[in-house]
């Protein structure tokens, strides 16, 4: 029998345990997947912890990647097709049902774990740079953790639009990295203060645009970042959630603007969400764009799959291989 990860209380990686699971048939508009690989995201860690409450128990993972084997009626697929998908619960498996219009169809020259890998966090790195914050050529952005696997990826776009990328590391092996995606300037914070060295690198003047997926360890030097009425996307809190802020606060640095944006809330119709992966899927083939895989695991290694992300161990995408 196929298996799947399953969380039967919140906690730390230990609560994660494999075991056998049919996935069921797929129902209307719905199709069974076997599974080529699953991306491991922090929202998987906020499920797993209960900072993301789910009704207990349930099967973890919500990106994958994988072949049809099986077609549910109206569903607008056929056995064999590769797909790949960013939001089905349960994508932790071998084996998924996945809704046909939650999922895009992966073009021939992407492979299953580029695709995998290229769902939320690339979806993620497409809507920042296109709606929350539309980067244009000659403006200067602040991209934090600009070697994870959301900050190559919008080190990348940042820079084939035409800006000029500041990325935030904590390693030099990141530093360098984040240099080889197009950051034209690295800063190490655990070295320095950042918002200070972006205020020196820009002249006094500050960035566009800070992304940050950071959170609470980084909230307040994103502020102080900022030019006037630029924009800080707070799209992650891998380092805590940031406390309640005073809407003076914004006033204050610059009648700037604050948004917690979702993926959710950018692929709310089939339309758009195979838009912006076809967007994806069309750079990587035409090789401006490079996904890096950073470390893959077996389904039974999930545990420290999430040990390594939450300990900033990994850089790139961190996948599972059921």
């Amino acid at each position: 029998m196929p298996t799947a990860v399953l969380v039967s209380e919140t906690g730390g990686p230990e609560v994660l345990t494999v075991t056998e699971a049919e996935p069921g048939s797929p129902g209307p508009g719905e199709v069974l997947v076997d599974v080529a690989a699953a991306g491991v995201n922090y929202i998987d860690t906020y499920h797993r912890s209960g900072a993301y409450p789910l009704p207990l128990p349930f099967r973890i993972g919500l990106e994958g990647a994988g072949t049809v084997t099986a077609v549910g009626e109206g569903a607008d697929a056929k056995v064999g097709d590769r797909i790949a998908w960013s939001s089905t619960l349960g994508s932790y498996a071998a084996q998924v049902v996945v809704p046909v219009a939650a999922a895009v169809p992966v073009p021939d020259g992407v492979d299953d774990q580029t695709a995998a890998a290229l769902m939320l966090q690339g979806l993620t790195a497409h809507y920042l740079l296109t709606s929350t914050y539309a980067v244009q050529p000659g403006d200067t952005v602040l991209v934090h953790a600009a070697a994870g696997g959301v900050g190559l990826l919008l080190t990348q776009l940042a820079t084939a639009r035409g800006a000029r990328v500041i990325g935030t590391v904590s390693t030099a092996e990141k530093a360098e990295l984040a240099r080889a995606a197009g950051a034209a300037e690295v800063i190490r914070y655990d070295q320095v203060d950042f918002a200070p060295a972006v205020r020196e690198l820009t002249g006094g003047e500050g960035v566009a645009a800070v992304y940050d997926g950071v959170g609470a360890s980084t909230f307040d030097g994103s502020l102080d970042s900022l030019r006037r009425r630029g924009v800080l996307a707070l799209f992650g809190a891998a380092s805590g959630p940031v406390p309640p802020v005073d809407p003076q606060r914004l006033n204050r640095a610059g009648s700037v603007f604050l948004t917690r944006p979702t993926l959710a809330d950018h692929v709310v119709t089939t339309q758009e969400l195979r838009g912006r992966a076809a967007d994806l899927f069309d750079a990587v083939l035409a090789g401006e764009l490079s996904v890096r895989i950073g470390a893959t695991y077996a389904l039974d290694d999930a545990r420290t799959a999430h040990e390594d992300l939450e300990g900033r161990r990994t850089t790139g995408k961190v996948l599972l291989i059921p």
